[in-house]
């Protein structure tokens, strides 16, 4: 029997109760979510420290330009044992020593907190703990050595837009009016919440005829636009908060689908009540309804399979994955053919380097399996002082 500290030989029914592992942690702004496949106490998750696991790798979600939590090397039940001259060795996804390097904070005890974090710190971080096990009686000393593996993806919140359904009667579908009435409606929609840095986009509108058993054959516009958070000059609205741009368009267009909302509830009043003549175009009783639209930068995506407990997130695309522009997916890099591409998306300073759709891509600092891949910086990472990626041909 092991005496004098380190992990004791016993079953792990006899290890503490509350042993487990946090298997999936989301911080974002200082906060932590944590989902256990055991039970845990909650003041240890409390404590913004997610603990490794020898049986497989941990998934930790960073917000982009966020601080990680602290990952800690060793698992819960070993935390709280005694343990022996212990010895941590952390490395990056770049497979380097970790210690001393300035955007990481290593404490003595072993555990790593990233700080900063860019999506080119995204990947796996190691650590090594090396630790004896000494004999009570003969005082044998063994060299216990145990790997635990985190995999950290930088991750941002979606960009919000609002799909928006209204309906309208009207006298027919070939008239004039119908056109100037949509135009003029997109007009007032858009000095409503133009002071958000919002607008309207996408309009468009059908005129279907409609028979109903009371009121025989009548005409009614369905009317369909997209409420953008992007409207012109919202670039410097995030100059002064660029590393969270995304937190203040999401709350602006959020504000400015409540006062679209709130128009529509107030449309019916206003047509019937505050015309001296009765229009010949009137809102459709409750056919407003609205939609949230998601949509996620360049370089990144949605997975619910891989990303299942962050799957609201905009997780950095994985190994042979990229995005080029703002679908909710990241695409599959083709296998040859590969050239890199530099293109150019605006969003305030940064710029992002993407692919063109024939690209075999790797996501650095993610280890590449095709050979060819020798890109510096992947399709959709982030980047501002960073040179081109290099041709990379097959």
């Amino acid at each position: 029997m092991a005496g004098g500290g380190g992990r004791p030989r016993c079953p792990p029914g006899a290890l503490l109760s509350v042993a487990a592992v946090v298997v999936v942690v989301v911080v974002a702004a200082g906060w932590v979510r944590a989902e256990q496949k055991e039970e845990q106490s909650i003041d240890l998750i409390g404590k913004n420290e997610v603990y490794g696991d020898t049986r497989h790798e941990v998934n930790v979600y960073v917000k982009v330009f966020t601080n990680s939590p602290f990952l800690v090397c060793m698992d819960l039940a070993l935390s709280q044992e005694r343990i022996i001259d212990p010895n941590y060795l952390w490395t990056g996804p770049d497979g380097r020593d970790l210690q001393g390097q300035s955007y990481v904070n290593l404490t003595e005890t072993g555990k790593l907190m990233v700080m900063g974090f860019m999506v080119s710190m995204s990947g796996a971080y190691t650590c090594t703990l090396s630790h004896k096990v000494i004999e009570t009686t003969t005082q044998e000393e063994t060299e216990m050595v145990e790997a635990y593996k985190f995999m950290v993806y930088a991750y941002r919140e979606a960009d919000h837009a609002y799909q928006v359904s209204v309906r309208f009667s009207t006298t027919g579908c070939r008239l004039r009016s119908n056109g100037l009435f949509i135009d003029l409606l997109k007009k007032i929609l858009n000095s409503t919440i133009s002071h958000l840095t919002c607008h309207i986009t996408e309009t468009f509108y059908k005129c279907h005829s409609i028979r109903t058993p009371k009121n025989g054959l009548q005409y009614e516009l369905f009317v369909n636009f997209l409420v953008n958070p992007l409207a012109p000059a919202w670039e410097e609205v995030c100059q002064e908060v660029l590393y969270n741009c995304e937190d203040v368009t999401n709350r602006r267009v959020r504000q400015a689908a409540e006062r679209i909302g709130k128009f529509f509830h107030q449309l019916r009043h206003v047509l019937k009540h505050e015309f001296q003549a009765v229009p010949t175009i009137q809102y459709v009783d409750n056919s407003f309804s609205m939609t949230p639209i998601d949509s996620c930068q360049p370089g990144f995506g949605k997975n619910h399979h891989t990303h299942q407990n962050c799957a609201s997130c905009c997780v950095v695309c994985g190994p042979g994955t990229y995005s080029p522009d703002n679908e909710v997916t990241c695409r599959t890099c083709a296998i040859t053919g590969a050239r890199i591409i530099k293109r150019e998306y605006s969003r305030g300073k940064q710029r992002v380097w993407t692919a063109s759709s024939t690209s075999s891509c790797c996501i650095f600092p993610f280890s590449c399996t095709k050979p060819l891949c020798r890109a510096r910086m992947a399709p959709g990472a982030v980047g501002t002082d960073d040179p081109l990626p290099p041709a990379v041909n097959s």
